[in-house]
């Protein structure tokens, strides 16, 4: 049954809107988590030192943590391939270009793909400098995620690729939450217009929200 569902359009559909709301979970838990940064180093370091102890003492040191990473790779695997895979079958099923141009689509309907791709690489950068420190600027300190993050963005590069993966995601979210509902089947004629607001509003926060902490940084309201 996993085999059938799978191989055809609409379970890898359902595959890409059930692994995009978990990461668009994600995503809204980590900004909420990113903004304690505005309370201070202590505060914001013993969030992150609570987020490996949660589950203590049934769960051992960072075993929570763990779990749900291993959850998020599931998901973005799950998503990245679906995506490519449904893309490979629209190529192939429309081999010539259409004689007639179609209407011209939404932004972020066109560069969704694009924005894929720019997420993904961001992700590879941001575990590489915030999580291992393997490409971190002005010397990782473990234990420290405050200062790590105000070393991050004390630079123009860390600043310029955040911000721009930043907007990667409103547009990606904007779109991505949308086409989830209709293809989960929550979409209709009465509900499409309050699911479009919903999706502009919650794009805008979570753009908003995670580019605070780097024009935080930048303006000296974190240092």
């Amino acid at each position: 049954m996993a085999r059938t569902v799978w191989g055809s359009t609409v379970g890898k559909k359902a595959v890409m809107a059930v692994s995009g709301l978990i990461m668009l979970l994600y995503l809204v838990v980590h900004m909420i988590g990113n903004l304690k940064i505005f309370f201070g180093a202590g505060e914001f370091n013993h969030y992150a030192h609570w987020l490996r102890t949660v589950g203590e003492p049934f769960m051992h040191y960072e075993w929570t943590l763990w779990a749900v990473r291993v959850v998020l790779v599931l998901a973005v695997v799950a998503h990245a391939v679906s995506a490519y895979q449904l893309s490979r079958r629209d190529i192939k099923a429309r081999p010539d270009k259409y004689v007639h141009k179609k209407p011209r689509a939404s932004y972020a309907t066109r560069t969704m793909r694009w924005g894929g791709i720019i997420l993904g690489l961001f992700i590879v950068w941001h575990v590489l400098d915030l999580t291992t420190g393997t490409v971190h600027s002005g010397g990782f300190q473990e234990g420290r995620p405050y200062q790590n993050v105000v070393d991050t963005f004390s630079t123009w590069y860390g600043n310029v690729v955040y911000i721009v993966a930043m907007l990667a995601v409103g547009l990606h979210v904007r779109h991505g939450f949308w086409s989830a509902a209709q293809t989960l089947g929550v979409g209709s004629r009465t509900r499409d217009r309050a699911l479009k607001t919903a999706a502009d509003v919650l794009a805008l926060l979570l753009t908003a929200g995670f580019i605070a902490v780097p024009v935080g940084v930048m303006t000296g309201v974190v240092s």
